[in-house]
């Protein structure tokens, strides 16, 4: 299980709109409830994104770092780390 700390909530309720057509939570708090309900990961790198979703069956294989940035499921934190979201 994973803590969101303000920072993620921040940026999910911010940039939920790349992932979800109409928003999911409107509150630090809904966007805290939704984040536990679909097991949202935060990882502090680019490759263990890739890593993250390799092991969940995504085909990343030759994805760049600039492309899986730009993933609908991957949300950049302002800090360094990521946030993954997978709907």
């Amino acid at each position: 299980m994973y803590e969101y700390d303000e920072e993620c909530l921040k940026t999910f309720l911010k940039k939920q709109g790349q992932l979800f057509d109409e928003p999911v939570a409107e509150t630090l708090e809904e966007a805290e409830a939704f984040l536990e309900d679909c097991m949202a990961a935060v990882v502090d790198s680019i490759k263990e994104v890739k890593e993250f979703l390799e092991e969940g069956g995504a085909d990343v294989e030759g994805m760049s770092a600039e492309e899986l940035e730009e993933a609908s499921e991957v949300f950049a934190l302002p800090g360094g780390r990521y946030l993954i979201v997978e709907g």
